[in-house]
């Protein structure tokens, strides 16, 4: 062998792979976040081609395209590396790219190892007793809905059927539509159109809930933080906040009446005819994809149904199509009903009274990215345990399903106690009520602080210069 052979190769090697990699880069495009074209994403800065994919989990994430997913990607992915990156096609990189939440902490790998151990990988979606409890409450809903139909209505028909409208939205389409029920793609669409069953869209939901799992309580990303405005605030805003009036003043008075129009509002929403969910909009969510359009016809076609279903259908049975107070009275008993099950006790999850309602405060001080992980954990809480979980289909776990959100709702029970234990030694807050009454109370005293700028003007007597702590 030639004398220094070996450094010889290593040269020539290095000049090939400097070579290769400027042609990789020559070949990338460069363009800023508004830039991506709708069967794009970006995640970490990087573009990739989402046409030629085939995603294990379906086509659910052709959703997103043209948009920046990195949070989205890494909440629903908690076991991928950057290898698994590499089976989607590379195809440039964002110029703007800014992240303003961190991966990878100590915190982070803890509570996954941990968690992991109790839940096997693979063995995370829904169980044998999750499927059984999920039918039952489906043949419930069924069983009045055809009475609903073939009958006529009636007071007491109006509430049973209403809350188990809301028992379809907690127990099954939630996990379904996180992609929690099972690793086969047509299990979840397929209960994920239990969303479409009680009045509501699974896209839109997936447009607006999984960009408030990415942001929550992020007051400028997360679409549910304003999602009431103007009557109601759940964000806590500065005094002199342009959001606030004096009607706030009294929204913990009225915050159950307003709630109460959730179903109206989500059954006459022209949103279905174009299914942009303008909560995610707002914030800067692009959703004018090929995907998205596909899916219209069949948002507008389900919408159809259920309003022929439940609003036209009591009309005919019990009065020939005839007006009738008492028939619309029923109506809106109904929609009340379903509208308080669910509203009421999603309100509990981020509007609490120790809740961080400013989970990015430390970047705009330090220009440091904060821990997701975390921030998950103090802007949620949890209440009751295995119990209360079989009602709202695990949502009282609201810590354990931001930290993992495509994990089955029936493995929270399990995982909790090390979840808390773990927050303990890193010091993160985790918020706790043994009882639904004392987290729905908490609730109550938040509205009021939020509403009246309680907060707000405690810091200024403790700081009259600053008005801050």
């Amino acid at each position: 062998m030639a004398p220094d052979a070996d450094k010889l190769r290593q040269r020539q090697t290095t000049a090939v792979a400097k070579h290769n990699a400027a042609t990789i880069s020559t070949q990338e495009r460069l363009c800023s976040l508004s830039s991506l074209k709708g069967e794009e994403v970006c995640i970490d800065g990087i573009i990739y081609d989402l046409q030629s994919f085939d995603h294990p989990g379906g086509e659910t994430i052709k959703m997103f395209g043209g948009n920046d997913v990195t949070v989205q990607y890494k909440m629903i992915h908690p076991y991928h590396t950057e290898k698994h990156l590499e089976k989607m096609k590379r195809v440039g990189k964002v110029t703007d790219f800014v992240c303003e939440y961190k991966f990878d902490t100590g915190f982070e790998r803890e509570i996954k190892r941990e968690v992991f151990k109790i839940v096997r990988r693979g063995k995370d979606f829904g169980t044998l007793g999750w499927f059984f409890r999920a039918f039952c409450y489906i043949a419930i809903f069924f069983y009045l809905q055809y009475h609903w139909v073939t009958t006529g209505t009636s007071w007491l028909l109006a509430v049973a059927y209403g809350v188990s409208q809301a028992m379809i939205g907690m127990n099954v389409q939630h996990d379904a539509n996180h992609g929690a029920t099972s690793k086969r793609p047509w299990v979840n669409d397929m209960l994920g159109l239990g969303a479409d069953f009680i009045g509501g869209s699974k896209w839109l939901w997936q447009e607006q809930h999984w960009t408030h799992h990415a942001y929550t309580n992020h007051a400028e990303m997360d679409p549910d933080s304003f999602g009431a405005e103007p009557m109601l605030l759940f964000n806590d805003y500065p005094l002199d906040h342009p959001a606030r009036t004096w009607l706030h003043r009294f929204q913990a008075f009225f915050y159950m009446p307003v709630l109460a129009g959730y179903w109206l509002s989500a059954v006459f929403n022209p949103q279905i005819l174009d299914l942009q969910q303008r909560g995610a909009l707002s914030v800067g969510i692009r959703l004018d994809n090929a995907f998205i359009h596909s899916r219209r016809k069949y948002a507008v076609f389900w919408r159809a149904v259920y309003i022929a279903v439940n609003v036209i259908a009591p009309f005919y049975t019990n009065s020939g199509l005839e007006w009738s107070w008492r028939v619309f009275g029923n109506i809106m008993l109904m929609g009340v009903a379903e509208s308080l099950a669910l509203a009421v006790l999603f309100s509990l999850s981020h509007n609490f009274e120790s809740a961080d309602r400013d989970p990015t405060a430390p970047l705009k001080k330090t220009g440091e990215p904060v821990d997701w992980f975390k921030t998950q954990v103090e802007t949620s809480c949890t209440y009751g345990g295995f119990l209360s979980g079989c009602f709202t289909g695990g949502l009282n776990f609201q810590v354990e399903h931001h930290l993992f959100p495509r994990m089955s709702s029936a493995w929270y029970p399990y995982i909790a106690p090390k979840v808390r234990e773990i927050c303990a030694k890193h010091g993160v807050h985790y918020a706790y009520y043994p009882w639904i009454h004392q987290n729905f109370l908490s609730t109550v005293r938040y509205m009021h602080a939020a509403g009246t700028g309680a907060n707000w003007r405690q810091m200024a007597r403790e700081n009259p210069l600053t008005g801050r702590a």
